[in-house]
């Protein structure tokens, strides 16, 4: 019987780890290429990954799981089909295990340089997605890493189904299926062990609530990626194009709003406020949004109520986003700066020094002008898919692809020479 405590897996995972690091781009490409063929099979009415899902789905309905986390946890063929073509993009990509860099002759005759590397193993705990389940797996197989998925008890099916097609998928390819291991969910025990496992486990990517990871940070002994909550913001600037503004306002909040890089508050200058805000009325009667804001906001939006205090840096998941009024360029960093999560922020204006000083000035790991914050993904940005969104610094900031789940060692070449 397979022993399944948190060490022998994470033993499991450490010795596929071994073996996959030094092996080239042939064969993991296959076992990509695997991946995407079996999760087109498998975005068919009624298929072994959509019933599971389907089971999860239901089951988390009937528990009251609000409608955010629903959307997050729903698979329907589409969505397989995308994250299939995730897994295309990824295999397509330069494999980044081997590249060396600055490789320089030193005045005593060595050359010496770095060469990328995998982590080794990653830890990903994560809820109510189960395409993460494939896209940590697709991302951490490419760059040489062993990855242990810890999803979400609402996602328990799902996960199971998909883990099983990508672990058949790799062993078809010739590699050690214990590349990805699938860590069944348990009690918030388990966790603290796991997150614990220093000399197993190099690495922790939690994706989730607020709670989940301060949770890991607090009790973690291995290196921690923190993806803390997305309050994002849309600043619209004084002079800025209205009718984009608008189409980016409502493409921002109202295009996915169970997502983190989904708008949670609109800051209008002052000189806008009466031509532009009237327009969010719309998006109150035909969308379902509820704005809440300051006097002025509440003045201007016919159906707006007036904010909390706690509703500016909040993350509302929901057709819901905080408004306010500010009157000036560095009010609205300001209020960025006090209320932000470092995760996404826009802004929309025609003025090239003020684009320029808002990129400079915010501090977020995606700084966008005259575009939607949704734009913060990896896909989008070209990384073919994403571990999740650093709102640290410490190694990555922002979405991490392959070039974030390597490192670097110093390689040596001599001639014979010794130090004196």
């Amino acid at each position: 019987m397979i022993d399944p405590s948190p060490e022998a897996l994470a033993a499991r995972a450490k010795r596929a780890a071994r073996v996959l690091a030094p092996e080239g781009r042939a064969r993991k490409d296959a076992a990509l290429r695997e991946i995407a063929a079996a999760l087109v099979e498998e975005a068919r009415p009624g298929s072994g990954v959509l019933r599971a899902n389907a089971e999860d789905v239901e089951a988390a309905r009937a528990g009251g799981v609000e409608p955010a986390m629903l959307d997050r946890l729903r698979l329907d063929e589409a969505r397989l089909i995308a994250i299939a073509d995730a897994v295309r993009q990824i295999e397509q990509q330069a494999d980044p295990i081997g590249q060396s860099s600055g490789m320089e002759r030193r005045p005593n005759g060595l050359l010496i340089g770095r060469v990328k590397i995998p982590l080794g193993v990653l830890l990903m705990i994560y809820e109510a997605r189960p395409n993460v389940t494939v896209d940590a797996a697709a991302l951490a197989l490419k760059s040489g890493n062993a990855v242990m998925l810890r999803g979400g008890k609402e996602a328990r099916q799902s996960n199971a189904a998909l883990g099983e097609l990508v672990r058949r998928a790799i062993a078809k390819a010739g590699l050690p299926e214990d590349a990805v291991v699938i860590v069944p969910p348990g009690d918030r025990e388990e966790i603290k062990q796991l997150v614990a496992l220093t000399g197993l486990i190099d690495l922790v990517i939690p994706r989730g609530g607020e709670g989940l990871i301060r949770f890991v940070k607090e009790h973690a002994k291995v290196p921690v990626i923190e993806h803390y909550k997305g309050v994002c913001h849309v600043y619209v600037d004084e002079g800025g194009d209205l009718d984009m503004a608008e189409r980016i306002v409502e493409n921002a909040k109202l295009s996915r709003v169970s997502v983190c890089n989904s708008m949670e508050c609109l800051l209008v200058h002052a000189s806008e406020a009466d031509a532009f805000l009237p327009r969010i009325a719309g998006l109150v009667r035909d969308a379902g949004l509820e704005v809440r804001g300051d006097e002025a906001t509440v003045r201007l939006v016919s159906g707006a109520k007036l904010a909390a205090a706690d509703d500016y840096g909040a993350e509302f998941l929901a057709k819901v986003m905080a408004s306010r009024v500010v009157s000036s360029f560095e009010a609205a960093l300001d209020h960025i700066a006090q209320y932000g999560s470092n995760h996404t922020e826009a802004i929309v204006t025609r003025d090239y020094g003020r684009a320029q000083r808002f990129l400079r000035e915010v501090d977020a790991s995606c700084v966008l002008v005259n575009a939607s914050t949704r734009f913060n993904d990896g896909g989008e940005l070209g990384l073919g898919a994403e571990m999740g969104i650093s709102t640290t610094k410490l190694h990555a900031y922002g979405p991490m692809g392959l070039e974030h789940l390597t490192t670097s060692k110093w390689v040596v070449y001599g001639e014979g020479q010794t130090r004196g």
